[in-house]
């Protein structure tokens, strides 16, 4: 009878990991592969879905608002601020241009007879008064009819948030009086006339300023009297740019 061979232990598989080695390989693969689809976005297609959901619910809205934000995430915080600002200064002059129309329809009688010059410039809108309109030869007291005059513009501008500078302007023939010792006082003094008619009509006293110019800033020479009279005045200008801030 034949003897039985012994039994023979199959040798180890020593490559084996390299099957599960390839599936963990293969499913990182195709994690990588769904994360990516994931995060690529395609604006045209959610565009589309946007606009769908949209009309679905009654509006399209969600479609408009998305193209803004995608619009506003593509340009640079410095094209945005541009952008802002620019749109800013484009109201603003569009402010001043309605404030200009009001003062001068105000002030027409006196723009008529050359007493009242109302201007607009870079700088801001300026009205620019004849003393004579306002005050007595020398003195920096308001007549009657100079309030009348003064409350009916701060009327128009006690709504509006710009700043307002008041200048006064002399001719440069020197005073010295127990009141004014030079044109400086003088011309400080109406300033502060007018400022204070304004604040007690109503103007915010945060926006108003008073600055005396004597004759450092004469609009004609000083070699008649025509001329003297026109740089007697006082120059109340509603500055452009942003308001000043509440404290």
């Amino acid at each position: 009878m034949a003897r039985r061979k012994p039994y023979q232990q199959d040798e180890d598989n020593h490559e084996r990991w390299l099957i599960s080695y390839a599936d963990f390989i293969t499913l990182l693969f195709a994690f990588f592969v769904v994360m990516y689809a994931v995060s690529v976005v395609n604006i045209g297609k959610y565009t589309v879905l946007s606009e769908a959901l949209g009309d679905a619910f009654g509006g399209r809205g969600a479609a408009s608002t998305t193209n803004t934000q995608v619009e506003l995430e593509a340009l640079p915080l410095s094209n945005i601020i541009a952008r802002k600002r620019a749109e800013a200064a484009k109201r603003d002059r569009e402010r001043l241009d309605l404030l200009a129309r009001k003062l001068d329809s105000v002030m027409a009688p006196l723009v008529r007879s050359g007493k009242v010059r109302v201007t607009q410039t870079a700088r801001g809108v300026t009205i620019e008064i004849n003393a004579s309109v306002l005050f007595d030869e020398g003195q920096a007291a308001l007549g009657a009819n100079a309030r009348e005059t003064l409350q009916a513009v701060a009327e128009v501008m006690k709504d509006d948030p710009h700043a307002i500078e008041v200048e006064g302007h002399t001719d440069d023939r020197p005073i010295s009086n127990p009141s004014f010792p030079s044109n400086w006082e003088l011309s400080a003094a109406r300033a502060s006339t007018v400022v204070r008619l304004f604040a007690e009509s109503g103007v915010p006293e945060r926006r108003l300023a008073a600055v005396g110019r004597a004759a450092n800033v004469p609009l004609a020479p000083n070699t008649d009297e025509a001329g003297r009279a026109r740089n007697r005045r006082v120059a109340i200008t509603i500055l452009t740019g942003e308001p000043p801030a509440a404290p």
